[in-house]
């Protein structure tokens, strides 16, 4: 099969012939479709998380098919379209997994990081990680939804019921988020870099009832501020922002460090806090409410064997919406 492969922090990824691989015990070998580009790709590819599977196919938003069942997989057919996230696999015994916060277990493999990913025309995934997805999505619509949605969908949980929701960052996940928010009758702010006035546009094009760079004061305050975009400098900011009683909630996995503030901008009950991958939970009901609530991901292709080029288009903020990958 044909994969990309990562081989060093740094390095561009190569275009390889790998094996098919196998199922093993409990897993599900699947024909992928498509697979979304994330930022969380480009911090394993530049080095920003440290010690993963080398060498390595990275992404972790796959959509495909069952193509073979290893021993005891229950629940799935040969020809099911199904969907792979970040989180791959987990213990199931500890503290964090049988008290429904699997997304904490210590022992957790992540897809595209730890276990190879869907940079690639075939790949293996845990059953139990594996998603079936709801239909009337194309392969291109699909595979944001098992990332930028499934993680926003926790933070937008996360973020509480406030009806003003600002989001820092309008990129794959701010997109399916504002579009979730709107169906869920929250009014959006969308926070883009400063001068960027064609994300701006497109995320009034969503329903943002405001849309300004990340410098600037919304026009109200917020009851909670959603961050995607991965710099630690827009907490302070943020917390500016948001009401009395407010949550300022950081959606990636990665981000530089936050600058020490003062301890006013924390004052009278806000709060900050992190997001930590999904859990099944999150994946159940956010593919339940997408097709309800009319989440249409704006997606731009790319050939997989074109992977370095989706990976520097989105570093350099060159497009809206989500950057998936072609397969099949």
């Amino acid at each position: 099969m044909r994969a990309m492969v990562l081989s060093h922090a740094g390095a561009p990824l190569a275009l390889r012939e790998l094996p098919v691989p196998a199922p093993g015990p409990g897993e599900l070998q699947i024909a992928v479709e498509a697979c979304g580009v994330c930022r969380t790709d480009l911090h394993i590819v530049d080095g920003e998380l440290t010690d993963p599977k080398l060498p390595l196919v990275p992404g972790h938003q796959i959509v495909g098919t069952v193509a073979a069942l290893g021993a005891g997989v229950a629940g799935f057919s040969l020809g099911d379209r199904v969907g792979v996230p970040w989180l791959g696999w987990t213990c199931g015994r500890c503290i964090y997994c049988t008290t429904g916060r699997e997304n904490l277990c210590r022992l957790a493999r992540f897809t595209g990081y730890h276990r190879d990913g869907g940079y690639a025309e075939a790949a293996v995934a845990d059953a139990r990680y594996v998603f079936p997805l709801p239909p009337g999505y194309s392969a291109l619509e699909a595979a944001p939804l098992l990332c930028a949605a499934l993680i926003g969908y926790r933070a937008l949980r996360l973020a509480g019921d406030g009806p003003r929701l600002g989001l820092y960052g309008f990129g794959a996940a701010g997109h399916l988020v504002a579009q979730l928010a709107r169906h869920l009758g929250r009014e959006v702010y969308a926070f883009t870099r400063p001068g960027d006035t064609r994300g701006q546009d497109f995320a009034r094009s969503l329903g943002a009832v405001w849309a300004g760079g990340s410098d600037e004061p919304p026009p109200a305050p917020l009851d909670a501020a959603i961050l995607f975009a991965p710099v630690g400098a827009l907490v302070p900011r943020a917390l500016a922002q948001v009401a009395p009683g407010g949550v300022v909630v950081c959606a990636g996995i990665h981000m530089s460090d936050i600058p020490a503030f003062p301890y006013r901008l924390l004052w009278e009950e806000r709060s900050v806090r992190s997001v930590a991958n999904l859990t099944r939970r999150d994946g159940d009901e956010l593919f339940a409410l997408a097709p309800v609530a009319g989440l249409r991901p704006t997606a731009r292709p790319y050939p997989l064997a074109d992977a370095n080029r989706a990976l520097d288009d989105l570093r350099a903020g060159r497009f809206e919406g989500a950057m998936v990958l072609e397969v099949r």
